[in-house]
């Protein structure tokens, strides 16, 4: 189908048809003579005979075919060859208008129409088929080739891509009588991302505005609404001026001698979207939101203009670009200018002249003209501006009408058109579609989510390279697999996809599961090893059940997690050892508001508050000393807290010199915190919690604070009976080849 409102029913051979020549219906279309006097209008040398017979062959191929909207199908090409007309086309290409969706929708053949409307239509015809295969959505091995076959075709006849560009409007204005919101809504897409740039490139900004304000309404409804009551709140505020300033310039050039139209415009909802996302600018610094359009009689009077312009308003130095004396690839000419407007709002003011506005506005189509008793493309005169219809589009891709392979298309091509997004494609050359930003993680997502989970490198047009790299247009992007699952360290700063990300999150977790799994068995065993079991014979099943785990995975990640004690995994296997479990835990922790029980000094006030600080978290065993604060009562603080110096100029402060009880020292229980930096390897952490677990310390928490390719930082907190219980469980961890760096940590 060609577009998006194709055939939704297509009656079989020998089936009733009068609905072709249903009046009704026939009023939604152009009749055929009128078609004809549209274009004997602009090219009265035109070949009626031509037109005529192109359109009946295109009813009676479509028949009884018809659209989502009830209408013949052969209303379609009817109403494309109508946009044509609009834009002053040549007969040829009313004609592949007429018979666009021949090939592709009917039983008409290539040779045939070569037949009976010349090798010149029949290409222009195949070239539009072509591109109707391009979408998006497609099969993607298909859709590099595709899209080179196509890019060859206009690349050789503008006219194929106008053609294509005509039937896409019509379907987009067509678009509501679709019966499903999805495909609405991928058609719309697809024309946001091909079909406007597309239009764009060649110049053709009136086609390319209405084709992206339908998508939009489509796409973006809520957006649409909202940038609507903005404009209208707007029109509000600074209507008045847009008056003023039509009325001052045209009072300016009257008196200057210079004979001017103006126009004001308010630029379109899409225009405006597409600024706030691309620059990340707020609605109200737009300075283009109001424009002025200058149209005057030469391009000497277009500089003498715009001296005008600046001696009534202040204008903005940077804001100026000249189009005439450097044109756009495309053809386009005008100078734009921002400048300061009555009610102090920016404006944007374009001076052309009348020639200038209207390839402005249709690009490469506004130079098919009457001239030599013969229509056609005038060379010369889009020569003299800088344009050719060909280059515009060619420069898109440099290989591609050269005939080149598959690869040598992939890697060359520079889809300029793409403002949105960034197409790479595979080896193979299957093509994806990626936001700009994208990099090699988010494009092994984007061809399966079993690539993305086992990417662990990429090669870019052939070289390898880091997985950071943000990816251009045209690259080719072969993918480099490793044997495991496991998320890529550094993940949130490498994936731009919101499915690259949240499949890397997912392999996260799952890989903390894993490790907090290892690291909870290696804690049980060594607790059921004090107890004199072995793990292997354990019937941790049963345990797990017991503790109101699904599994004996369940019970291994809890207790790696901190979340259970692995003396309770122990109590649960093996009830018998509840009270010798109770005996070695009867020691209490230390809590800090019963402070009173651990902390002694001579100079303490009965009944004074105490309280442990939290800048230095002292514990059983530090050398310790007290500040005493009006209205805070005393804070304990290790004699080397980073907190004191401060605290020596505060001339209300007291010091008061501290001890630990015997209770503190012999019957409690203290939370130390570790800082360790290990090295990124698998059964580390196992190790660790090994080593602390051998000490008898006991993990009551366990983070995970950095991570990068080669190290991460995992923060212990362990309850320990004294300062120097953790001393040695500090030290123990320092003699492990995989520790690079461990340390209290203070607070």
């Amino acid at each position: 189908m060609s577009g998006g409102d194709g055939v939704a029913a297509k009656i079989p051979a020998g089936a009733n048809t009068a609905g072709a020549g249903n009046a009704g219906a026939r009023s939604r279309y152009l009749r055929q003579f009128e078609l004809i006097e549209r274009v004997r209008a602009y090219d009265p040398s035109v070949d009626e005979a031509l037109i005529n017979r192109a359109y009946v062959y295109a009813t009676v191929k479509h028949g009884s075919q018809t659209r989502h909207s009830g209408d013949p199908y052969f209303a379609h090409p009817i109403q494309v060859a109508g946009i044509l007309t609009e834009y002053r086309l040549d007969a040829a290409t009313i004609v592949a208008g007429l018979l666009h969706d021949t090939i592709e929708d009917t039983d008409a053949t290539r040779a045939e129409i070569e037949a009976m409307f010349g090798g010149q239509i029949a290409d222009l015809v195949e070239g539009v088929t072509k591109l109707s295969q391009l979408e998006i959505q497609g099969e993607e091995n298909k859709q590099a080739q595709n899209l080179q076959k196509f890019i060859l075709a206009m690349s050789r006849d503008v006219r194929v891509l106008i053609v294509k560009l005509a039937d896409r409007l019509h379907n987009m204005r067509t678009l509501s009588h679709v019966p499903k919101p999805e495909k609405r809504r991928r058609i719309a897409m697809e024309t946001l991302e091909i079909y406007g740039p597309l239009a764009r490139r060649i110049g053709m900004e009136k086609m390319a505005r209405e084709l992206e304000n339908l998508a939009f309404h489509e796409a973006f409804p809520e957006a649409e609404t909202a940038i609507n009551a903005r404009l209208e709140q707007l029109r509000i505020e600074k209507g008045a001026n847009v008056s003023i300033i039509i009325q001052t310039i045209m009072e300016v050039f009257e008196f200057a001698g210079i004979d001017a139209r103006v126009y004001g415009r308010e630029k379109q909802p899409y225009s405006i979207w597409r600024k706030l996302q691309r620059k990340s600018v707020e609605f109200s610094d737009l300075a283009d939101v109001y424009a002025f359009r200058v149209i005057v009689n030469n391009p000497d009077d277009c500089y003498r203009a715009l001296g005008l312009v600046h001696r009534t308003w202040r204008c903005i130095p940077d804001q100026i670009e000249d189009y005439i004396s450097n044109p756009k690839p495309n053809g386009y000419r005008s100078i734009h200018t921002i400048v300061i407007g009555p009610g102090n709002v920016r404006v944007e003011i374009q001076i052309r002249t009348d020639e200038m506005d209207q390839i402005a506005e249709n690009g490469v189509a506004a130079h098919w003209r009457y001239k030599n008793e013969s229509y056609g493309f005038d060379e010369e005169t889009a020569a003299s501006v800088g344009l050719d219809a060909r280059e515009a589009v060619r420069s898109l891709l440099e290989i591609a009408e050269h005939g080149g392979d598959a690869s040598e298309f992939l890697e060359n091509a520079k889809l300029e058109m793409y403002q949105d997004h960034v197409f790479a494609f595979t080896p193979k050359g299957a093509l994806i579609a990626l936001p700009h930003g994208a990099t090699p993680l988010d494009f092994a997502y984007a061809v399966h989510s079993s690539i993305g989970d086992r990417c662990a490198g990429a090669k870019i047009n052939g070289v390898e390279r880091p997985l950071r790299t943000v990816l251009r247009n045209g690259d080719v992007i072969e993918v480099i697999t490793g044997d495991k699952v496991a998320p890529v360290p550094g993940y949130e700063a490498l994936a731009k996809t919101g499915r690259a990300k949240a499949a890397q999150r997912k392999l996260e977790r799952l890989a903390r599961r894993g490790e907090f799994a290892r690291l909870g068995r290696e804690l049980v065993a060594h607790a059921l090893h004090r107890y004199g079991h072995d793990i292997a014979e354990t019937a941790l099943a049963e345990a797990a059940r017991r503790l109101g785990k699904d599994d004996e995975e369940d019970v291994f990640v809890a207790v790696g997690e901190g979340t259970l004690k692995a003396s309770a995994v122990a109590v649960a296997a093996f009830p018998g050892l509840e009270e010798r479990v109770r005996r070695d835990e009867g020691r209490k922790p230390m809590e800090r508001e019963k402070a009173k029980l651990y902390v002694r000094g001579g100079a303490l006030t009965p009944g004074l508050a105490l309280h442990f600080a939290e800048c230095c978290s002292p514990i059983p065993g530090d050398r310790i000393i007290g500040v005493q604060s009006p209205g805070k009562g005393v804070v304990v603080h290790t004699i080397d807290c980073d907190q004191l110096e401060a605290l020596e100029e505060d001339p209300d402060a007291t010091w008061v010199d501290l001890s630990w009880t015997q209770t503190a020292l012999s019957r409690t229980l203290a939370t130390g915190r570790i800082l360790a930096t290990v090295e990124n390897k698998r059964g580390v952490l196992a190790e660790l919690c090994g080593i602390i677990a051998e000490h008898e310390g006991d993990i009551l928490n366990l983070k995970l604070a950095k991570r990068t390719a080669d190290f991460f930082d995992m923060i212990f907190d362990i309850e320990v009976a004294d300062a120097r219980h953790l001393t040695n469980i500090l030290a123990a961890m320092r003699a492990s080849k995989a520790v690079k760096d461990v340390d209290r940590v203070r607070g």
